[in-house]
């Protein structure tokens, strides 16, 4: 068994993850080797037309995984920086094939399946519903990523936003050791290569609080509210040194503006003072708006400054100070805000090259499970939402859960409406679940979350609400399997209550971190 304070995620939540047991099947015999993935960050750029000679800036952010030579496949998110369409922002799927067409140069096509929309989107962006399909060639270069340009269409089929552009690109590839299906944790007595070294990551559940200007006004030229609550998640990865990059993603949860959002990237600097205790600068910027905030074309700029405190071997508190502001719209805030981080490592690969499973006797396994869901909301208060209350919202969205034990898992998730006229919805959560055997390959699970949500006319108030859901699932195979749950969403402070369906297709994976 793990020790606690070796696992990723285990952050404050992991209070909830108290009993443990033996696995629903046996795990599977220790693999002779395990290969690295190849994988890439990828950053595009577009300009959308839009009706009445209006234009929008995107920009998108991807992760993609090679599943062979030719395709990959991970998650995105696009959101809009320049223009007047602040808080246009979609989360979804996305996928890629790939030819090489010499040392350096290769051409591709994507597909990227969303939801979402914003700042007076309802015509624009219908129910929210995103396609975006391209084509393209990239330079890949020796040391410094590689560099693309291409053309996109972006549709919305429920809305009227349809529109093509060039675009441009730029990719960091890198390489991550995981293993489908889950596995047992290697022998640490039997290690037959040198020890692998770990990189040091951070993941940490973030509440913030923005203290706003009297001069800041709304879209609408009213005055904005003197304080936003909100809360999120934000991974941290060690680059060179003293130097990481960050990222980070935050909903609304309080402060009259139900429906802000924001997704940002940086990086900075880490400096010790001591064993356990360390400073922390940071500068990063990204797409941001909606619930009423005047972001002007989307683009946030934030930095600050965070006192790091050490309470145990892999977990940390801190506290930071900040600023943030919008270049093209009035809002602006000092930031303070509370992390509770889970420090680990991860085995450092830089190569495709198998290694030998006895080779990763430093590390851990984890045991960790993605899903691509689909939940429709019905419902379940006359006042549910401001309009269309007969209508029910569906949403695309993928969850990430960690299982700190067989029967318990750690779960954070995010969603987006496409469909049912309440196109800019949004909603992060977080929260545990338990997960019980039926029979070889059936089991029942239910869990408990809480976040932010806002956007699209639903009811939330200041945005906190919080779900449980209760499902069954079938295992199809080693790590493929589905999921059909039911459950309740509601908002503490608003109108906002829905029953809830949801159908999930999930993969289990292997992850490593370092003992």
């Amino acid at each position: 068994m793990h020790h606690p304070d070796r696992r990723p995620f285990a952050l404050a939540l992991c209070s909830l993850a108290l009993c443990t047991g033996s696995w629903a099947q046996s795990l599977p015999a220790a693999r002779a080797s395990v290969s690295p993935t190849p994988a890439r960050w990828r950053l595009t750029s577009e300009t959308l037309k839009l009706p009445g000679a209006e234009s929008m800036g995107l920009v998108g952010g991807d992760l993609l995984f090679d599943l062979d030579e030719h395709l990959r496949l991970g998650v995105g998110s696009y959101g809009a920086v320049r223009g007047d369409r602040g808080g246009f922002i979609t989360l979804g799927l996305a996928g890629e094939a790939r030819q090489r067409l010499g040392p350096s140069w290769s051409a591709h096509t994507g597909l990227y399946l969303g939801a979402g929309g914003g700042r007076s989107s309802n015509t624009l962006a219908g129910g929210g519903l995103m396609l975006r399909a391209d084509l393209g060639l990239s330079y890949e270069t020796t040391g410094w990523g590689s560099f693309g340009l291409g053309l996109s269409q972006v549709r919305f089929p429920n809305g009227t936003l349809r529109s093509t552009q060039p675009y441009l690109a730029y990719e960091v590839p890198f390489h991550t050791l995981i293993s489908s299906g889950w596995s047992p944790t290697p022998s640490s007595g039997a290690a037959l290569a040198p020890a692998l070294a770990a990189r040091s990551q951070e993941f940490s559940l973030v509440l913030r609080d923005y203290r706003i200007p009297a001069t800041v006004l709304r879209n609408d030229g009213s005055a904005q509210n003197s304080s936003l609550q909100l809360m999120g998640v934000q991974w941290i990865a060690a680059a060179q040194g003293p130097w990481f990059l960050q990222l980070e993603a935050e909903g609304a949860m309080g402060g009259q503006s139900n429906g802000y959002m924001q997704i940002l990237a940086g990086g900075g600097y880490k400096l010790a003072l001591g064993s356990s205790s360390a400073l922390k600068l940071h500068a990063a910027a990204g797409p941001a708006g909606g619930g009423g905030v005047d972001a002007g074309g989307g683009l946030l700029l934030d930095a600050g400054l965070a006192l790091q405190q050490k309470i145990s071997a892999h977990n940390a508190l801190a506290f930071s100070v900040g600023e943030v502001r919008t270049p093209s719209g009035s809002f602006k805030a000092r930031s303070l805000a509370l992390q509770v981080t889970h420090q680990f490592g991860v085995p450092d690969v830089s190569s495709p090259e198998a290694l030998s499973w006895r080779a990763l006797g430093g590390f851990d396994t984890e045991q960790l499970r993605v899903r691509a869901v689909s939940q429709t909301y019905f419902k379940a208060d006359p006042q549910w939402r401001s309009g269309n209350p007969e209508l029910s919202v569906s949403n695309l969205g993928v969850q990430l859960d960690y299982f700190a034990s067989p029967h318990w898992f750690l779960s954070g998730q995010g969603l987006a409406a496409y469909a049912g006229g309440a196109g800019a919805y949004m909603t992060g959560l977080v929260g545990a679940g338990t997960l019980w055997p039926l029979a070889q390959r059936w089991h029942v699970e239910a869990e408990l979350l809480l976040g932010a949500a806002g956007g699209g006319g639903l009811a939330v108030g200041g945005g906190l609400v919080a779900q449980t859901n209760a499902g069954i699932g079938l295992q199809l195979s080693k790590s493929l399997g589905l999921l059909a749950s039911v459950g309740r969403i509601t908002a503490p402070r608003g109108h906002f209550k829905a029953d809830v369906a949801a159908v999930a297709l999930s993969y289990q994976f292997t992850g490593f971190s370092a003992r």
